[in-house]
């Protein structure tokens, strides 16, 4: 027989105690953190889970660079853009981490005005983080084109270790495929702002009660992981 707890008032719960309560309670139709909405709560289980995997990727990287024998392209020739006759090392990836980062404001913007129940700067504010965030996923898109042209694969590449293609594509790749969802679901949820669901209580998809632009901060803080990754990528990969 499961056993029971006691109330702060001395009386006994029915619920059972230990782990046989904790998951009755997430298996029963209530709300495991009392103060925290169920969709709020799984996107930060969603971000632990992914926190694990980015990690993960870059602990394979850092295996992998200090492994090998042959010696690991330097970045800031890789990387490096000709612009008046001369290269420039990791100047196109500054401009994408200024945009992330600067998208990672707007958002923060948005997020305020959500609470403030002021629409109309809520859905431009993220329409402007999501054109942001393509602007990224676009200057990526022309890194990944130059870096194939000069011979780059996943199985090798024309300046050292055969790592590095493999190492490249599989990070980035996966940081921009984060990316560009998070710019698809930004649009999805401005348009339900601008559009007033979450002032009717409109039924759909990616709506919440009446009057509650939870919706938005929960954008918001999906979208302040992707940036932070970045971060840790940016030093990881291209400085180091």
């Amino acid at each position: 027989m499961a056993e029971t707890a006691l109330t702060h008032t001395g009386q006994t719960d029915p619920r059972p105690a230990g782990w046989q309560g904790i998951a009755a309670d997430w298996s029963s139709d209530q709300r495991a953190f009392k103060n925290v909405s169920w969709g709020k709560a799984m996107m930060w289980i969603f971000l632990l889970s992914d926190t694990f995997v980015f990690g993960c990727f870059l602990l394979s990287y850092m295996t992998a660079r200090m492994s090998t024998q042959v010696p690991w392209p330097n970045p800031s020739e890789v990387f490096a853009l000709q612009i008046g006759g001369s290269d420039v090392p990791l100047i196109l990836i500054a401009i994408m981490t200024f945009v992330l980062i600067s998208s990672s404001g707007t958002m923060a913007m948005a997020v305020n005005f959500g609470y403030r129940r002021d629409r109309r700067k809520t859905a431009i504010l993220m329409l402007l983080t999501a054109a942001l965030g393509a602007t990224f996923v676009g200057m990526q898109a022309f890194e990944w084109t130059k870096l194939i042209t000069e011979g780059v694969r996943p199985w090798g590449n024309p300046w050292g270790a055969a790592q590095f293609g493999s190492s490249f594509f599989m990070i980035t790749g996966f940081h921009g495929t984060h990316v560009t969802f998070g710019v698809i679901f930004l649009i999805i949820v401005a348009r339900k702002v601008w559009r007033g669901d979450y002032e009717t209580g409109r039924p759909g998809f990616f709506t919440s009660r009446k009057g509650n632009y939870e919706n938005v901060e929960i954008m918001g803080l999906y979208w302040h992981f992707v940036d932070l990754v970045w971060v840790f990528i940016f030093a990881f990969f291209y400085l180091w």
